[in-house]
C-alpha cells in the first residue's frame, strides 16, 4: 500500500490528465465520423474530470487560497508536470506553428500507450494509503479501461486494416513511441514496476494490429519535470486564455 499522496505526485496525474483531455477535446466537431466524435468528446470530459478532482484534493493539501482553476489555468509549462506524449499536436513531428490537418492514427496511438499505462497506474492507486487518492483511482480507472478498449479497437483496425491505414498507423507509432521511455525514467518508483506488464500488453496489441514495434530512441523527454516541447505553451494559450482575460469572473 502507497503511503499518503504528495503534491507533486497528484500535479504530475493532473497535469497529464487535463493536457490530453484538452487534445483530446480538439477533435469535437471534426471527428472522422460521428460517432468517433462524440467518442473522443467523452473520453475528453473523463480525463478533465479526472483532472479536477486531482487538482481539488491538491488545493486542499496546499492551501493559501489555491483551487482547482489556478492549479489549471494559472500555471505556466514550466510548472506542469504532464508527459510530453500527451502535448504533441495530432500529426508527425512539426514545427509548433507549423498547420497540418489532423491524423487519427496519431491521436490513437498517443490514447493506446497512454491508457495502457494508466490502468496498470490506477489499479495501484485503489491501494493508496491517501483515501481520497484511492476513491479517484476507482473512478478513474473504469473510465481508463473504456479509453484502453476504445483505442485498442482502433489500434487493430487501422494497424489490420488497408495500407493506406496500416502505413499511418505505423508512421504514428514511429514517431509517439520513444516518448514512452519518459514513462520509466529517472527514479520514478510509482511506474518502475509496471514496466514489465505493459511492455507485454503493448507488444501483444500491436502483434494483432500488424505493427513494428520500433527501437527507442537516444533522447529522453522530460514533461514530467517540467521540460517540456514547444507545443504546450502554444496550447496552454488558447485553454487558459479566456481566464487570465478575466480572472475574477464567475461562471
Amino acid at each position: 500500500m502507497e503511503g499518503a499522496a504528495t503534491v507533486d505526485e497528484l500535479l504530475h496525474l493532473a497535469d497529464n490528465a487535463l493536457v490530453l483531455g484538452q487534445r483530446n477535446a480538439e477533435w469535437c466537431g471534426h471527428g472522422p465520423v460521428l460517432e468517433e466524435d462524440i467518442a473522443l468528446t467523452n473520453i475528453s470530459l473523463d480525463l478533465i474530470g479526472q483532472a479536477r478532482l486531482l487538482y481539488q484534493h491538491a488545493a486542499a493539501l496546499l492551501g493559501n487560497g489555491a483551487t482547482e482553476d489556478t492549479l489549471a489555468y494559472f500555471r505556466d509549462a514550466k510548472d506542469f508536470r504532464n508527459y510530453t506524449l500527451l502535448e504533441l499536436p495530432h500529426h508527425g513531428p512539426l514545427a509548433g506553428t507549423a498547420a497540418c490537418n489532423r491524423d487519427y492514427a496519431t491521436t490513437i496511438v498517443r490514447n493506446f500507450l497512454y491508457s495502457q499505462l494508466m490502468v496498470l497506474r490506477w489499479d495501484t492507486l485503489q491501494g493508496s494509503g491517501d483515501p481520497q487518492l484511492a476513491a479517484i483511482a476507482g473512478r478513474s480507472q473504469k473510465e481508463t479501461r473504456y479509453h484502453l478498449r476504445h483505442s485498442r479497437d482502433w489500434l487493430l483496425r487501422l494497424g489490420d486494416g488497408t495500407p493506406e491505414s496500416h502505413s499511418r498507423a505505423q508512421a504514428a507509432l514511429d514517431h509517439l513511441m520513444p516518448y514512452t521511455q519518459e514513462f520509466w525514467s529517472g527514479a520514478d518508483a510509482d511506474t518502475a514496476g509496471l514496466h514489465g506488464v505493459w511492455n507485454q500488453e503493448v507488444d501483444r496489441a500491436l502483434g494483432q494490429a500488424t505493427l513494428d514495434r520500433p527501437t527507442a530512441a537516444a533522447h529522453v523527454s522530460r514533461g514530467k519535470y517540467g521540460l517540456h516541447s514547444e507545443h504546450l505553451a502554444y496550447l496552454l494559450s488558447e485553454m487558459q486564455g479566456l481566464a487570465r482575460q478575466h480572472p475574477l469572473a464567475l461562471w
